[in-house]
């Protein structure tokens, strides 16, 4: 009975502590204290939006009919845009040229260039001017106008002279589409016309010498 009376005791005493801070001349008046109501707007998502959160977000360059959408397009057809790929029929980098291509170009050793990323940007720039003068007649001569029911552009032609060599799109587009070539893939001229079709290639400068080094 003693236990529970000082229990009693206590508990009362610590009613009037408290109840005694509530009624204090010393409180704090906050009635001049005024919050703007969009202080306790508070948005908590939802059980869905936290799922779509930890979802992965990709974000995605938008470059259009542009010679960078150009060359970033091709890139990725030929390798997903892997500079260091090297395929099973001995193809390198992100454009997939073979060794003899890179040494009309002037490129001699081939790990140093499968390691230089400005490098193979620099040599696809240069094959792109050399293909474009071996073309430069051809593009005068076929531009706009359908073969097989292909737009012929000149990106189209360029695009398929890096496929094929420039001579076999001279070829097909000659022979009205009849002489077409397909790589190991099955991959044609024809494919990379339509596929390629209408980006901006305007400014490239034709050149016969062009070179990466």
């Amino acid at each position: 009975m003693k236990v529970n009376s000082l229990l009693i005791k206590g508990l009362m005493i610590v009613g009037a502590i408290v109840f005694s801070g509530f009624t204090s001349k010393n409180n704090v008046d906050l009635s001049q204290y005024i919050v703007e109501n969009d202080s306790f707007c508070y948005y908590v998502p939802n059980e869905n939006e936290v799922i779509e959160a930890k979802k992965p977000v990709y974000f995605q360059l938008f470059l259009g009919k542009t010679y960078v959408g150009f060359k970033e397009a091709l890139g990725f057809k030929e390798s997903q845009g892997r500079y260091s790929v090297i395929n099973e029929y001995g193809y390198m980098g992100k454009y997939q040229f073979g060794k003899s291509t890179l040494k009309m170009i002037g490129v001699n050793n081939t790990q140093s260039f499968l390691q230089d990323t400005k490098l193979q940007e620099r040599a696809f720039s240069a094959n792109v001017s050399r293909n474009k003068w071996i073309l430069r007649r051809d593009i005068e001569r076929f531009e706009g106008r359908y073969i097989n029911g292909v737009k012929v552009t000149e990106s189209g032609m360029l695009a398929a002279a890096h496929l094929a060599g420039a001579g076999n799109v001279k070829k097909f587009l000659r022979s009205g589409g009849a002489l077409n070539f397909e790589d190991a893939f099955g991959t044609s001229i024809k494919y990379y016309l339509k596929k390629f079709s209408g980006y901006d290639t305007s400014f490239i400068v034709p050149n016969k010498k062009a070179k990466a080094i």
